[in-house]
Protein backbone atom coordinates (compact mmCIF):
# COMPACT_ATOMS: atom_id res chain seq x y z
CA UNK A 1 0.00 0.00 0.00
CA UNK A 2 2.75 2.71 1.39
CA UNK A 3 4.56 1.02 -2.04
CA UNK A 4 1.57 2.59 -4.69
CA UNK A 5 1.06 5.63 -2.49
CA UNK A 6 4.74 6.21 -3.07
CA UNK A 7 4.33 5.58 -6.91
CA UNK A 8 1.31 8.07 -6.89
CA UNK A 9 3.29 10.76 -5.57
CA UNK A 10 5.97 10.28 -7.93
CA UNK A 11 3.37 10.27 -10.72
CA UNK A 12 1.95 13.43 -9.90
CA UNK A 13 5.23 15.34 -9.77
CA UNK A 14 6.09 14.04 -12.90
CA UNK A 15 3.35 15.12 -14.47
CA UNK A 16 2.58 18.48 -12.77
CA UNK A 17 6.18 19.26 -14.93
CA UNK A 18 4.17 18.80 -18.38
CA UNK A 19 1.14 20.46 -16.95
CA UNK A 20 -0.52 21.38 -21.05
CA UNK A 21 1.15 17.95 -22.71
CA UNK A 22 -0.75 16.75 -19.37
CA UNK A 23 -4.13 19.13 -19.94
CA UNK A 24 -4.33 18.17 -23.40
CA UNK A 25 -3.90 14.08 -22.81
CA UNK A 26 -6.41 13.81 -20.28
CA UNK A 27 -8.86 16.58 -22.38
CA UNK A 28 -8.25 13.57 -25.38
CA UNK A 29 -9.48 10.96 -23.08
CA UNK A 30 -11.88 13.25 -21.46
CA UNK A 31 -13.62 14.09 -24.93
CA UNK A 32 -13.72 10.48 -25.67
CA UNK A 33 -15.45 9.40 -22.91
CA UNK A 34 -17.86 11.63 -22.74
CA UNK A 35 -18.87 11.52 -26.49
CA UNK A 36 -18.92 7.64 -26.30
CA UNK A 37 -21.44 8.44 -23.25
CA UNK A 38 -23.72 10.54 -24.51
CA UNK A 39 -23.88 8.92 -28.17
CA UNK A 40 -24.12 5.56 -25.74
CA UNK A 41 -27.08 7.30 -23.87
CA UNK A 42 -29.23 9.30 -26.72
CA UNK A 43 -29.46 6.40 -29.16
CA UNK A 44 -31.07 4.60 -26.37
CA UNK A 45 -33.37 6.82 -25.19
CA UNK A 46 -34.26 7.58 -28.78
CA UNK A 47 -35.34 3.94 -29.01
CA UNK A 48 -37.03 3.97 -26.52
CA UNK A 49 -38.96 6.66 -27.78
CA UNK A 50 -40.16 4.81 -31.00
CA UNK A 51 -41.45 2.62 -29.17
CA UNK A 52 -43.27 4.50 -27.42
CA UNK A 53 -44.48 6.20 -30.67
CA UNK A 54 -45.52 3.11 -32.22
CA UNK A 55 -47.58 2.05 -29.05
CA UNK A 56 -49.53 5.51 -29.11
CA UNK A 57 -50.10 5.30 -33.14
CA UNK A 58 -52.50 1.93 -32.44
CA UNK A 59 -51.08 -1.77 -32.06
CA UNK A 60 -50.79 -3.55 -35.37
CA UNK A 61 -51.81 -0.40 -37.53
CA UNK A 62 -51.95 0.18 -40.94
CA UNK A 63 -53.23 3.49 -42.55
CA UNK A 64 -54.66 4.24 -45.59
CA UNK A 65 -54.26 7.54 -47.03
CA UNK A 66 -55.95 9.07 -50.26
CA UNK A 67 -54.24 10.24 -52.83
CA UNK A 68 -50.36 9.38 -53.49
CA UNK A 69 -47.74 10.14 -50.57
CA UNK A 70 -44.00 9.78 -50.14
CA UNK A 71 -42.21 9.37 -47.30
CA UNK A 72 -39.88 12.48 -46.81
CA UNK A 73 -37.07 11.66 -43.13
CA UNK A 74 -38.85 10.38 -41.06
CA UNK A 75 -42.87 11.22 -41.78
CA UNK A 76 -45.07 10.96 -44.83
CA UNK A 77 -45.91 14.15 -47.75
CA UNK A 78 -48.81 14.64 -49.43
CA UNK A 79 -48.04 14.56 -53.35
CA UNK A 80 -51.34 14.16 -54.89
CA UNK A 81 -54.65 14.44 -53.52
CA UNK A 82 -57.96 11.61 -54.14
CA UNK A 83 -61.70 11.56 -54.10
CA UNK A 84 -61.86 8.10 -54.57
CA UNK A 85 -61.39 6.41 -50.85
CA UNK A 86 -64.96 6.16 -49.12
CA UNK A 87 -66.89 4.27 -46.23
CA UNK A 88 -67.72 1.71 -48.40
CA UNK A 89 -63.81 1.27 -49.14
CA UNK A 90 -63.08 0.77 -44.95
CA UNK A 91 -66.20 -1.58 -44.77
CA UNK A 92 -65.02 -3.75 -47.41
CA UNK A 93 -60.98 -3.71 -46.01
CA UNK A 94 -63.15 -4.89 -42.36
CA UNK A 95 -65.09 -7.68 -43.78
CA UNK A 96 -63.16 -9.68 -47.07
CA UNK A 97 -60.06 -9.45 -45.29
CA UNK A 98 -59.20 -12.21 -43.29
CA UNK A 99 -56.24 -11.19 -40.55
CA UNK A 100 -58.05 -7.22 -40.65
CA UNK A 101 -59.78 -7.30 -36.95
CA UNK A 102 -61.51 -3.93 -37.60
CA UNK A 103 -61.22 -0.46 -40.23
CA UNK A 104 -61.98 2.69 -39.01
CA UNK A 105 -62.36 5.24 -42.04
CA UNK A 106 -61.52 9.24 -41.29
CA UNK A 107 -61.67 12.53 -42.54
CA UNK A 108 -60.37 15.49 -41.52
CA UNK A 109 -59.89 19.87 -42.46
CA UNK A 110 -59.08 23.11 -40.28
CA UNK A 111 -61.57 24.85 -39.15
CA UNK A 112 -61.75 28.17 -36.43
CA UNK A 113 -63.49 27.11 -33.05
CA UNK A 114 -65.04 29.88 -30.45
CA UNK A 115 -66.13 29.45 -26.96
CA UNK A 116 -67.32 32.72 -25.29
CA UNK A 117 -65.00 35.40 -26.27
CA UNK A 118 -62.37 32.55 -26.59
CA UNK A 119 -60.79 31.65 -30.53
CA UNK A 120 -58.54 29.35 -31.64
CA UNK A 121 -57.94 30.23 -35.55
CA UNK A 122 -56.93 26.61 -36.54
CA UNK A 123 -57.46 23.47 -35.05
CA UNK A 124 -57.88 19.84 -36.48
CA UNK A 125 -61.55 18.99 -36.84
CA UNK A 126 -61.84 15.19 -36.96
CA UNK A 127 -64.68 12.99 -38.60
CA UNK A 128 -64.50 9.87 -36.34
CA UNK A 129 -66.29 6.40 -36.69
CA UNK A 130 -67.14 4.89 -32.77
CA UNK A 131 -64.09 2.56 -33.00
CA UNK A 132 -61.27 5.35 -33.81
CA UNK A 133 -60.30 5.34 -30.10
CA UNK A 134 -59.79 1.44 -30.34
CA UNK A 135 -57.97 1.29 -33.71
CA UNK A 136 -55.40 3.99 -32.53
CA UNK A 137 -54.99 3.62 -29.04
CA UNK A 138 -56.46 6.96 -28.05
CA UNK A 139 -58.71 7.14 -25.33
CA UNK A 140 -61.46 9.65 -23.53
CA UNK A 141 -60.47 10.84 -20.30
CA UNK A 142 -63.69 12.55 -19.06
CA UNK A 143 -66.94 11.83 -20.31
CA UNK A 144 -67.85 9.16 -23.54
CA UNK A 145 -66.04 9.28 -27.08
CA UNK A 146 -69.22 9.12 -30.36
CA UNK A 147 -71.69 6.93 -30.11
CA UNK A 148 -73.40 4.85 -33.26
CA UNK A 149 -76.50 6.56 -32.78
CA UNK A 150 -74.56 10.04 -33.03
CA UNK A 151 -73.06 9.09 -36.07
CA UNK A 152 -76.13 7.45 -37.72
CA UNK A 153 -78.36 10.40 -36.44
CA UNK A 154 -75.75 13.08 -37.44
CA UNK A 155 -75.49 14.82 -34.04
CA UNK A 156 -73.50 17.55 -33.32
CA UNK A 157 -71.57 16.46 -30.62
CA UNK A 158 -68.07 16.83 -29.84
CA UNK A 159 -65.00 15.52 -28.19
CA UNK A 160 -62.01 18.00 -27.88
CA UNK A 161 -58.63 17.28 -27.01
CA UNK A 162 -56.52 18.48 -24.15
CA UNK A 163 -55.07 21.22 -25.71
CA UNK A 164 -58.21 23.00 -26.62
CA UNK A 165 -60.07 22.02 -23.50
CA UNK A 166 -56.76 24.13 -21.75
CA UNK A 167 -57.12 26.63 -24.20
CA UNK A 168 -61.26 27.26 -24.57
CA UNK A 169 -61.97 26.22 -20.78
CA UNK A 170 -59.24 26.68 -18.71
CA UNK A 171 -60.56 25.25 -15.35
CA UNK A 172 -63.81 25.15 -16.32
CA UNK A 173 -65.71 21.80 -17.08
CA UNK A 174 -65.96 21.59 -20.64
CA UNK A 175 -68.79 18.57 -20.75
CA UNK A 176 -72.22 19.76 -21.94
CA UNK A 177 -70.81 23.48 -23.44
CA UNK A 178 -71.82 24.08 -26.60
CA UNK A 179 -68.88 25.21 -28.74
CA UNK A 180 -68.96 27.05 -31.95
CA UNK A 181 -67.03 24.94 -34.94
CA UNK A 182 -66.80 27.56 -37.84
CA UNK A 183 -70.88 28.45 -38.11
CA UNK A 184 -72.40 25.10 -36.36
CA UNK A 185 -72.93 24.80 -32.43
CA UNK A 186 -71.62 21.44 -30.67
CA UNK A 187 -71.87 20.04 -27.37
CA UNK A 188 -68.82 19.07 -26.25
CA UNK A 189 -69.75 15.08 -24.81
CA UNK A 190 -65.51 14.20 -24.05
CA UNK A 191 -62.32 14.95 -23.30
CA UNK A 192 -59.36 13.02 -24.53
CA UNK A 193 -56.53 11.34 -23.35
CA UNK A 194 -53.11 13.44 -23.89
CA UNK A 195 -50.90 12.21 -26.54
CA UNK A 196 -48.51 14.40 -27.02
CA UNK A 197 -46.93 15.00 -30.83
CA UNK A 198 -46.90 11.55 -33.35
CA UNK A 199 -44.15 10.96 -35.47
CA UNK A 200 -44.81 13.49 -38.01
CA UNK A 201 -44.95 16.20 -35.72
CA UNK A 202 -48.77 16.56 -35.46
CA UNK A 203 -50.16 17.75 -31.92
CA UNK A 204 -52.55 14.90 -31.67
CA UNK A 205 -54.33 17.03 -28.57
CA UNK A 206 -55.07 20.01 -30.24
CA UNK A 207 -58.00 18.30 -32.84
CA UNK A 208 -61.67 17.98 -32.01
CA UNK A 209 -63.39 14.77 -32.87
CA UNK A 210 -67.15 14.94 -34.40
CA UNK A 211 -69.15 12.06 -35.82
CA UNK A 212 -68.09 11.42 -39.00
CA UNK A 213 -71.74 11.35 -41.07
CA UNK A 214 -72.00 15.45 -39.25
CA UNK A 215 -68.42 15.93 -40.69
CA UNK A 216 -69.38 14.73 -44.04
CA UNK A 217 -72.68 16.21 -44.32
CA UNK A 218 -72.88 19.44 -41.97
CA UNK A 219 -69.17 20.81 -42.52
CA UNK A 220 -68.07 19.53 -45.83
CA UNK A 221 -70.86 18.13 -48.10
CA UNK A 222 -68.61 15.69 -49.15
CA UNK A 223 -68.45 11.85 -50.35
CA UNK A 224 -65.04 11.06 -49.37
CA UNK A 225 -62.51 10.42 -46.46
CA UNK A 226 -59.04 11.39 -46.31
CA UNK A 227 -57.62 8.34 -44.40
CA UNK A 228 -58.81 4.87 -43.33
CA UNK A 229 -57.03 3.12 -39.88
CA UNK A 230 -56.74 -0.52 -40.39
CA UNK A 231 -55.87 -2.63 -37.48
CA UNK A 232 -54.46 -6.09 -38.07
CA UNK A 233 -54.71 -9.24 -35.95
CA UNK A 234 -51.15 -9.86 -35.92
CA UNK A 235 -48.07 -8.27 -36.36
CA UNK A 236 -46.68 -11.03 -38.62
CA UNK A 237 -49.31 -10.78 -41.11
CA UNK A 238 -49.02 -6.93 -41.36
CA UNK A 239 -46.83 -6.80 -45.20
CA UNK A 240 -49.35 -9.80 -46.68
CA UNK A 241 -52.39 -7.59 -45.41
CA UNK A 242 -50.62 -4.37 -46.33
CA UNK A 243 -50.75 -6.51 -49.81
CA UNK A 244 -54.10 -7.80 -49.66
CA UNK A 245 -55.52 -3.98 -48.92
CA UNK A 246 -53.82 -2.42 -52.07
CA UNK A 247 -55.15 -5.43 -53.91
CA UNK A 248 -58.54 -4.82 -52.86
CA UNK A 249 -59.05 -1.04 -53.51
CA UNK A 250 -57.36 -1.29 -56.67
CA UNK A 251 -60.05 -3.53 -58.06
CA UNK A 252 -62.87 -1.68 -56.04
CA UNK A 253 -61.19 1.31 -58.06
CA UNK A 254 -60.91 -0.04 -61.42
CA UNK A 255 -57.21 0.50 -61.41
CA UNK A 256 -55.80 -1.06 -64.27
CA UNK A 257 -52.55 -2.81 -64.45
CA UNK A 258 -49.48 -0.14 -65.36
CA UNK A 259 -51.81 2.46 -63.55
CA UNK A 260 -50.66 4.41 -60.81
CA UNK A 261 -52.42 4.03 -57.50
CA UNK A 262 -54.89 6.82 -55.97
CA UNK A 263 -54.38 5.77 -52.24
CA UNK A 264 -51.12 4.48 -50.53
CA UNK A 265 -51.10 1.55 -47.73
CA UNK A 266 -48.61 2.89 -44.94
CA UNK A 267 -47.09 0.90 -42.30
CA UNK A 268 -45.86 3.13 -39.38
CA UNK A 269 -43.08 1.21 -38.29
CA UNK A 270 -41.53 1.19 -41.93
CA UNK A 271 -41.31 5.21 -41.26
CA UNK A 272 -39.91 4.03 -38.10
CA UNK A 273 -37.78 2.11 -39.46
CA UNK A 274 -35.95 4.93 -41.12
CA UNK A 275 -35.62 6.97 -38.13
CA UNK A 276 -33.33 4.39 -36.63
CA UNK A 277 -31.35 3.85 -39.32
CA UNK A 278 -30.71 7.62 -38.70
CA UNK A 279 -29.84 6.56 -35.44
CA UNK A 280 -28.02 4.00 -36.24
CA UNK A 281 -25.87 6.24 -38.33
CA UNK A 282 -25.43 8.78 -35.86
CA UNK A 283 -24.10 6.47 -32.95
CA UNK A 284 -21.60 5.10 -35.26
CA UNK A 285 -20.80 8.56 -36.05
CA UNK A 286 -20.66 9.43 -32.38
CA UNK A 287 -18.24 6.63 -31.87
CA UNK A 288 -16.11 6.55 -34.80
CA UNK A 289 -15.52 10.62 -32.81
CA UNK A 290 -15.17 8.76 -29.52
CA UNK A 291 -12.27 6.64 -31.14
CA UNK A 292 -10.63 9.10 -32.58
CA UNK A 293 -10.70 10.95 -29.60
CA UNK A 294 -9.28 8.29 -27.49
CA UNK A 295 -6.49 8.06 -30.29
CA UNK A 296 -5.76 11.13 -29.99
CA UNK A 297 -5.40 10.83 -25.92
CA UNK A 298 -2.78 7.92 -26.25
CA UNK A 299 -0.72 9.35 -28.28
CA UNK A 300 -0.86 12.69 -26.01
CA UNK A 301 0.22 10.17 -23.18
CA UNK A 302 2.26 8.54 -25.05
CA UNK A 303 4.26 11.20 -26.18
CA UNK A 304 4.11 12.64 -22.08
CA UNK A 305 5.97 9.35 -21.23
CA UNK A 306 8.17 9.24 -23.23
CA UNK A 307 9.38 13.03 -22.52
CA UNK A 308 9.31 11.97 -18.82
CA UNK A 309 11.52 8.69 -19.19
CA UNK A 310 13.86 11.25 -21.24
CA UNK A 311 14.07 12.98 -18.48
CA UNK A 312 14.20 10.78 -15.32
CA UNK A 313 17.17 8.53 -17.12
CA UNK A 314 19.48 9.43 -13.99
CA UNK A 315 16.55 8.65 -11.47
CA UNK A 316 15.73 5.68 -13.56
CA UNK A 317 19.81 4.20 -13.54
CA UNK A 318 19.79 5.15 -9.94
CA UNK A 319 16.94 2.78 -8.77
CA UNK A 320 18.18 -0.19 -11.14
CA UNK A 321 21.32 0.74 -9.20
CA UNK A 322 20.58 -0.01 -5.55
CA UNK A 323 17.93 -3.33 -6.78
CA UNK A 324 14.63 -1.93 -8.46
CA UNK A 325 13.57 -4.25 -10.77
CA UNK A 326 12.23 -4.26 -13.83
CA UNK A 327 8.54 -4.79 -12.71
CA UNK A 328 9.12 -2.04 -10.56
CA UNK A 329 9.58 0.32 -13.13
CA UNK A 330 7.51 -0.85 -15.10
CA UNK A 331 4.58 -0.50 -12.52
CA UNK A 332 5.74 3.23 -12.00
CA UNK A 333 5.60 4.16 -16.01
CA UNK A 334 1.80 2.02 -16.17
CA UNK A 335 1.00 3.52 -12.93
CA UNK A 336 1.50 7.33 -14.49
CA UNK A 337 -0.16 6.58 -17.83
CA UNK A 338 -2.93 5.01 -16.02
CA UNK A 339 -3.18 8.43 -14.21
CA UNK A 340 -3.68 10.22 -16.71
CA UNK A 341 -6.31 8.14 -18.74
CA UNK A 342 -8.51 7.50 -15.12
CA UNK A 343 -8.33 11.03 -14.56
CA UNK A 344 -10.00 12.09 -17.96
CA UNK A 345 -12.00 9.13 -17.53
CA UNK A 346 -13.70 9.80 -14.89
CA UNK A 347 -14.64 13.46 -15.58
CA UNK A 348 -15.99 12.28 -18.89
CA UNK A 349 -18.25 10.02 -17.06
CA UNK A 350 -19.77 12.76 -14.41
CA UNK A 351 -19.88 14.66 -17.23
CA UNK A 352 -21.35 12.84 -20.07
CA UNK A 353 -23.73 11.92 -17.31
CA UNK A 354 -24.78 15.67 -16.12
CA UNK A 355 -24.62 16.25 -20.32
CA UNK A 356 -26.68 13.47 -21.21
CA UNK A 357 -29.38 14.52 -18.18
CA UNK A 358 -30.06 17.95 -19.27
CA UNK A 359 -30.56 16.80 -23.07
CA UNK A 360 -33.21 14.61 -22.03
CA UNK A 361 -35.01 16.86 -20.01
CA UNK A 362 -34.57 19.96 -22.66
CA UNK A 363 -35.12 17.70 -25.91
CA UNK A 364 -38.47 15.63 -23.90
CA UNK A 365 -36.76 12.48 -24.35
CA UNK A 366 -37.03 9.22 -21.94
CA UNK A 367 -34.53 9.29 -19.31
CA UNK A 368 -32.16 6.64 -20.10
CA UNK A 369 -28.73 5.93 -18.57
CA UNK A 370 -27.08 2.64 -19.99
CA UNK A 371 -25.01 1.23 -17.77
CA UNK A 372 -22.95 -1.16 -20.45
CA UNK A 373 -21.85 2.05 -22.33
CA UNK A 374 -20.90 3.68 -18.88
CA UNK A 375 -18.34 1.01 -18.13
CA UNK A 376 -17.39 0.43 -21.85
CA UNK A 377 -16.80 4.11 -21.96
CA UNK A 378 -14.47 4.31 -18.29
CA UNK A 379 -12.66 0.90 -19.29
CA UNK A 380 -11.67 2.21 -22.93
CA UNK A 381 -10.24 5.11 -21.16
CA UNK A 382 -8.00 3.01 -18.79
CA UNK A 383 -7.13 0.90 -21.50
CA UNK A 384 -5.78 3.75 -23.80
CA UNK A 385 -3.48 4.97 -20.59
CA UNK A 386 -2.51 1.15 -20.25
CA UNK A 387 -1.41 0.47 -23.77
CA UNK A 388 0.13 3.92 -24.28
CA UNK A 389 2.33 3.30 -21.48
CA UNK A 390 3.68 -0.05 -22.56
CA UNK A 391 6.34 1.51 -25.12
CA UNK A 392 7.85 4.41 -22.52
CA UNK A 393 8.10 1.46 -19.30
CA UNK A 394 9.98 -0.74 -22.19
CA UNK A 395 12.40 2.01 -23.20
CA UNK A 396 12.76 2.83 -19.18
CA UNK A 397 13.80 -0.99 -18.55
CA UNK A 398 16.31 -0.42 -21.08
CA UNK A 399 18.38 2.04 -19.03
CA UNK A 400 21.06 0.24 -17.55
CA UNK A 401 23.11 1.78 -14.39
CA UNK A 402 26.69 1.46 -16.26
CA UNK A 403 25.05 3.84 -19.27
CA UNK A 404 23.72 6.48 -16.37
CA UNK A 405 27.35 6.32 -14.53
CA UNK A 406 29.07 6.48 -18.02
CA UNK A 407 27.08 10.26 -18.75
Amino acid sequence: MKKIALNLKIAWRSLCNFRLRTSLAVLGVFLGTFSLIVVTNLSGSMSKKIETEIAALGENLLIVQSGVTRRVGAGTRLMSDATTLTVTDAEAIAQKLPFVNDASPSANKLFPVRYGNTTLRSVLLVGAAPNYPDIRNHMVQRGSFIANYDNINLNRVAVIGQRVAEKLFADEDPIGKYILIFRVPCRVIGVMEEKGVDIAGFDRDNQIFIPLNTYMRRFVNKDFVNTIYVNVADSEVIGKTKSQIEELLRKRHNIRPGQRDNFTVIDPKDVMALREQAISMITVLGRIAATVSFIIGGIGILSIMILIVNERRVEIGIRRAVGAGKRDIILQFLMESSFISFSGGMVGVIAGFIASAVIFKVSDLPFVISPVGIAVAFLASVTVGVLAGLYPSKKAISIQPADVIRL
